[in-house]
């Protein structure tokens, strides 16, 4: 999956402590890029992403040097980014686009409005997710992915049980992996089927 490809290489591509929030403006900028590193956002996507405002994630993206400065008087915001790595773009610009929705509202770990670092945790969660009835992955991917501490993701991973987003999760000491499993989806109540008439009952 394309996602997970990227969020691994943005794993190794930027600074160990990035913050979440720049994190996913990396990822969205790697999957709209052209063969040539330009990128065009636009205004409603930053502001969906509530980071419109945001231009210390922009810097620190800058520091790490792996794009150039945009200038914000031109919309939609554009760019160019520095890293040759990512202009490897296997899949069609199509499905790139899709990858990038789909980041944006990752199924089936979907979040309301929540804080950038819990949006990161469930977007790497639902990368490494499947049709099992658990997941799982090495701890140190899941801190490296999201540039958390084993503590901090160990507290994201807790709240994530406490909004139902996961069902539970636990920690192997053994194998150093995490697992976790998400809430099965409720029965859908069928509708009472009517008895034929000549079994209804008779009004007194």
């Amino acid at each position: 999956m394309r996602v997970r490809e990227l969020l691994t290489y943005l794993g190794t591509a930027l600074p160990q402590f990035t913050s979440p929030a720049a994190r996913q403006l990396a990822l969205q900028c790697a999957l709209r890029a052209d063969t040539r590193g330009h990128v065009q956002l636009p205004a409603g996507l930053l502001r969906g992403m509530r980071l419109h405002r945001s231009r210390e994630l922009w810097l620190e993206l800058a520091h790490a040097g792996w794009l150039e400065m945009p200038d914000f008087r031109a919309l939609p915001v554009q760019l160019r980014l520095l890293d040759a790595t990512v202009l490897d773009q296997a899949p069609g610009r199509r499905a790139r686009c899709r990858a990038a929705h789909w980041a944006l509202r990752p199924t089936p770990l979907t979040l309301p409005t929540t804080p950038p670092a819990l949006r990161l945790t469930a977007l790497v969660l639902a990368a490494h997710t499947s049709d099992h009835a658990e997941e799982g992955t090495d701890m140190e991917v899941l801190t490296r992915l999201c540039g958390h501490s084993p503590q901090q993701t160990g507290e994201l991973l807790d709240r994530l049980v406490t909004t139902r987003t996961l069902s539970a999760w636990h920690h192997s000491r053994e194998t150093d992996e995490v697992f976790w499993q998400l809430p099965q989806p409720q029965a859908r109540v069928r509708p009472g089927i009517r008895p034929p008439q000549h079994l209804r009952p008779r009004p007194c």
